[in-house]
Parts: C-alpha cells; sequence; structure tokens
C-alpha cells in the first residue's frame, strides 16, 4: 500500500487531500497541531493522525522518520495569511508569516527529501499563492507574499538536488479556494470563480497517478474561473 503524508489535515484543503487520497486506496497519515486534534474526523482504518508542532524543526523531522520506511507522497498543507500593506507591516509580521509558511513547510519537506532521496522515487507538493509567485499580486498583503515567494524558491532547489532521482517538487498555486471562511470574509464575491478544496485535491492526486506520473511541473496553477 502506497503512503502519503498531508500536514494540515484540519484544514479545508487538507482534508479534501486527504480523503482523495484515502479513496484511491493510500495510507494516509495527516498532522494535526498540539491543540486541534479533535478537528479532523475519523477516516477508517488506513488513516492516521499525529500531533506535530511543524514550527520545531526536531519533531517534525523525527515525525518523518518514525512514521514510515517508505513514502511515496507528501503534501504540505500548513500555512497562514494576513493582511497589510508596507507602511502597515512590521518585521514582527514578516517573520510570523515565514514561519507559518515556510518554516513548516521546509521543516517537513527536507527530512522527505532525505527520505525520498534514499528510495529513489517520490512526489513533494507545496502550496503557494498568486501574491507569491508575483509580487504585484502582494499589493496588500506584503508579509504574506514575500513568505510564500520562498516556497517557489525552495521547490526550485528541491528539484535542482533531486534531479538524477524520480522525484519532483510541484507548487500547488490555487486562487481564492472556496471555503466556509473565505465566503464569510468576502460575502460579496463570486464564489463561481473560486476553486474547490476538493478540485485541489483531485489536481494532486493526478500528478501522482499512472496517468499523470509523466509530468514533471513544478509550478501547478488551479485558478478555476479567475
Amino acid at each position: 500500500m502506497k503512503t502519503a503524508i498531508v500536514t494540515g489535515a484540519a484544514g479545508n484543503l487538507g482534508q479534501a487531500v486527504v480523503k482523495k487520497f484515502l479513496s484511491k486506496g493510500y495510507h494516509v497519515i495527516g498532522t494535526v497541531i498540539p491543540d486541534e486534534p479533535s478537528i479532523v474526523q475519523s477516516h477508517g482504518q488506513h488513516f492516521e493522525t499525529a500531533v506535530v508542532d511543524l514550527l520545531n524543526e526536531e519533531l517534525a523531522r523525527q515525525f518523518i522518520e518514525l512514521v514510515t520506511e517508505k513514502l511515496n507522497v507528501a503534501v504540505l498543507t500548513v500555512g497562514g495569511f494576513t493582511m497589510g500593506d508596507i507602511l502597515a507591516t512590521k518585521t514582527a509580521d514578516i517573520s510570523r508569516q515565514f514561519s507559518l509558511n515556510f518554516e513548516t513547510a521546509y521543516n517537513v519537506a527536507r527530512p522527505v527529501l532525505k527520505q525520498m532521496l534514499s528510495q529513489g522515487h517520490g512526489r513533494i507538493f507545496l502550496i503557494g499563492a498568486r501574491p507569491g509567485a508575483n509580487m504585484q499580486h502582494s499589493t496588500g498583503m506584503v508579509a504574506y507574499g514575500l513568505s510564500k515567494s520562498l516556497i517557489f524558491r525552495l521547490a526550485e532547489l528541491m528539484n535542482e538536488e533531486a534531479k538524477e532521482y524520480n522525484i519532483v517538487t510541484s507548487v500547488v498555486v490555487p486562487s481564492t479556494i472556496d471555503t466556509p471562511q473565505n465566503r464569510l470574509s468576502m460575502p460579496k464575491a463570486d464564489y463561481t470563480k473560486w476553486v474547490t478544496p476538493e478540485a485541489i485535491a483531485d489536481i494532486i492526486y493526478y500528478h501522482t497517478s499512472q496517468e499523470g506520473r509523466i509530468l514533471r511541473e513544478p509550478v501547478i496553477k488551479v485558478y478555476g474561473g479567475s
């Protein structure tokens, strides 16, 4: 049985990814933060949760090393968001977003890459954002955009270091995700142009499937109608 790790399994996207990979016969291990393990619904015998503080590099490393001897897929969905233009953004705000969006990804991606290099194959998916891909989209969300921009650079470095192996790191770049939280914060938006967590999960799984594994896309844009 193939194994997938999903960080942020309690989130909207995390739960959609968990359900997708379970439906395709994977054993899925989902991480949750220390104070929210009860949020994740039971998904059956092939799903397990791990309470891990991904801001702690050593705990993240131990989690990856102990969780499995073979890892096929890792989907790293943990992150955070904040608004603020340059005048309103302090270095403390940037540091907080850096921790939430980059450190949590890097602390998992590094031991995951080590494991996949030892086995010679694997797929890693990082979650990017349009503001991180193009700073013109970061106006009004400076700290978020700067932190997400590093996700793209990390994927480039990982692909360079693993280019001799059957390992691909992709950055999934969604437009606005259709979640209850986003609908509440943007009640006048056109939800039909947003992309659902399930649609993103479908795209991620496709790139791991027999049909999609020939693709080595470093950036996967999931913009829906935006």
